[in-house]
């Protein structure tokens, strides 16, 4: 792993502890505000194994990701949004987690953390707005494991999308704002 993927890995990491501690705390306004939709549902359709599968984010939403892709589907992850930047970040569910992803991204830091801190994620990319660059992160957005993922963004919103993408940055922009996926930038998809 070169030095640019462990930052951004360890930035990943950091932005789901701010993540939750986000969704976490009753006192601070998430509440939806003009132009905030829920989260998007998956379709039910699935993807052959080791096909290419193009997935849009825009504000705050991922469109065009399958309820269900094959085992070696690569994502490519085009960001349509004129102002935010995204980000496609999935995370293996442990096969014991029975629970939705829209109860995952509920739960305490300390259970996140006990969740999701065992490993990497399996692909981060990230995109600027406009259909812009996409960084590869972590992995090329390959997903070769089976099994059930929580795919979400954590980009803080209003967050400057060439801080986002600054390839000297240590970790994800300082903010008060709460993540995407607290938005409902967020979905659950099964590899087979």
């Amino acid at each position: 792993m070169t030095t640019r993927p462990r930052r951004r890995l360890a930035a990943v990491l950091l932005a789901a502890t701010a993540f939750v501690a986000a969704c976490g705390d009753d006192d601070e306004d998430v509440s939806a505000t003009p132009g905030d939709q829920e989260p998007a549902e998956t379709s039910t359709s699935a993807a052959p194994a080791a096909e290419t599968v193009t997935v849009t984010a825009v504000d705050y939403e991922f469109q065009g990701l399958p309820a269900e892709i094959g085992a070696g589907t690569k994502i490519n992850f085009v960001n349509t949004s004129t102002v935010e930047a995204h980000e496609f970040v999935a995370v293996r569910i442990p096969d014991t987690e029975t629970r939705p992803v829209s109860e995952l991204v509920q739960l305490p830091e300390e259970e996140i953390q006990a969740l999701f801190g065992s490993g990497p994620p399996a692909t981060v990319l990230l995109a600027g707005p406009n259909r812009g660059e996409v960084i590869q992160a972590v992995g090329d957005g390959t997903i070769s494991q089976p099994g059930r993922y929580a795919v979400v963004c954590f980009i803080p919103v209003g967050a400057d999308p060439a801080v986002v993408l600054d390839p000297e940055a240590e970790g994800p922009p300082q903010s008060d704002s709460p993540p995407h996926a607290a938005r409902g930038m967020f979905a659950e998809l099964d590899v087979k």
